[in-house]
């Protein structure tokens, strides 16, 4: 990259030094919302496990339950591969309704699905279009939210998932039930709930603008200025006060239009390399705790605490809840007390009571109450964990590789933790034995303490850190 032109810009430290504003909360509005919707996609898929195994309905066993939550799992994980490395290359914006385009597709067609394998045709979509916005959407927030503001908004964000879980949850005690509508037309509503939302969605993110920080370091400066003072005017206008003057230094770059997939991997897997296995077993410990856990959920409660069908939104509605405040109560803490400390004591604590219910459950002690009270103790701490994951894959590499690397870690955590994982609970299921489920579970917590142990050697103390501290750009 030695042949491009040097320039010099403030950008960052311009971006950093804004206070927070409605515009501020338009992007977090706009953009967390592709978690929600994962969410809401997962706990009613999770919900209607059971309905799907009606005759009425479709008529899966329960191994096609959780094959076809694994199907889901691979478009997320295919999805968020292309279209990460195509946000790198073309840019934040231009990815969010494409990806968002493929979700309604995706999840409208499943409303309409037939039998099993157009059920898992169409989910399968339906995780491309979720998975793909992954990478454009973290990479924004991050690169659009003030250094001093980024750990706490990133919990918050991809804590949203649970949200939508809860919404789900919700949703399925309403449409599963039988009274309000039949049992087969309950659940497709279900699913025709999420294309109605991503409508709106579509409109919102019209106000989003490109990320400054991309547009500079691939050679368009100018737009990036104007972009950026047309940021500075909203903030303004929103606050109703003078803007503070920058702090920080201003960045020395060489800025290419494209970067090559090389010197981007030779980054990743060269001089980050220990951050890249640090963001490979957080991803993959939490993808296989959670997978594990709410794609198999309503099966658990059906074949061992003998819960109808219609009622195993019941339980999971306060689940959700309980993981949604996890990241809303502790995610401050990861600024305050540091990321290092906070996703070591996170990952640390999950694990250690896991044990503890896996015991439990196994013993047979549990009901379908305590067992769910359980999960809300464990999920709390847990769900701050797994969105740290997230917030670490995001922060700790260069602008220029930022998308690939979120979809790349999220893809070997995803495929090793989210797509076998149901799959396997799914069969120790089908066994009926409850200590071979607990098994299971006691497998997931090692997982998390293994993650645990990582954070603490090779973690990063990014909390207020500008992005280009924690990692130079490659044109740097």
């Amino acid at each position: 990259m030695t042949d491009a032109r040097e320039i010099e810009t403030d950008i960052p430290a311009r971006l950093d030094r804004l206070p927070f504003s409605r515009f501020h909360l338009l992007v977090i509005a706009a953009l967390g919302i592709t978690w929600v919707l994962d969410g809401l996609e997962v706990t009613i898929v999770g919900s209607i496990g059971p309905v799907l195994q009606d005759k009425r309905t479709l008529a899966l066993s329960s191994e096609q339950v959780g094959a076809i939550a694994s199907c889901y799992v691979v478009g997320a994980v295919s999805g968020a591969v292309f279209f990460g490395w195509l946000t790198d290359r073309v840019g934040r914006r231009p990815l969010f309704n494409v990806t968002l385009g493929l979700y309604f597709v995706g999840v409208i067609l499943t409303a309409l699905s037939w039998n099993g394998w157009s059920f898992a045709a169409f989910r399968l979509l339906t995780g491309i279009g979720i998975g793909g916005g992954y990478a454009s959407v973290n990479s924004a927030i991050d690169e659009l939210i003030p250094a001093r503001l980024r750990g706490r908004i990133d919990m918050i964000v991809n804590g949203s998932y649970w949200f939508g879980a809860a919404a789900g949850a919700a949703g399925s005690l309403l449409l599963l039930g039988g009274t309000l509508v039949g049992l087969d037309l309950g659940w497709r509503i279900g699913f025709g709930i999420g294309g109605v939302l991503g409508i709106f969605v579509v409109f919102l993110r019209r106000f989003v603008p490109e990320s400054p920080r991309w547009l500079v370091t691939h050679a368009r400066q100018q737009e990036a200025d104007d972009t950026l003072r047309e940021i500075e005017a909203r903030v303004k206008r929103d606050t109703g006060r003078d803007l503070p003057e920058p702090e920080a230094k201003t960045l020395k770059l060489r800025p290419q239009p494209h970067v090559g997939l090389a010197p981007i991997f030779k980054a990743m897997f060269g001089k980050f390399r220990a951050r890249s296995l640090l963001a490979v077993v957080l991803m993959t410990a939490q993808a296989f705790l959670f997978n594990a856990v709410f794609f198999t959920y309503g099966l658990v409660l059906a074949t061992f605490y003998q819960v109808p069908n219609e009622r195993t939104g019941l339980y999971i509605l306060p689940l959700a809840a309980g993981n949604f405040l996890g990241p809303i109560v502790i995610g401050p803490l990861f600024d305050s007390i540091g990321r290092r400390k906070m996703i070591t004591a996170t990952y640390g604590l999950s694990g250690v009571l896991l044990i503890v219910v896996a015991a439990l459950f196994g013993s047979g002690v549990l009901t379908a109450w305590t067992q769910t009270f359980a999960w809300m103790a464990i999920f709390f701490v847990a769900s701050a964990a797994a969105s740290s994951a997230y917030m670490t894959a995001s922060e700790i590499f260069p602008l220029e590789a930022r998308s690939l690397a979120i979809a790349l870690f999220y893809a070997i955590g995803t495929a090793v933790g989210g797509i076998v994982a149901p799959w396997i609970f799914g069969r120790l299921i089908d066994t009926g034995q409850s200590w071979f489920v607990a098994g299971g579970y006691a497998a997931a917590a090692a997982l998390m303490l293994a993650a645990a142990a990582t954070e603490l050697a090779l973690g990063i103390d990014a909390q207020g850190q500008s992005l280009e501290n924690v990692a130079e750009p490659l044109s740097s």
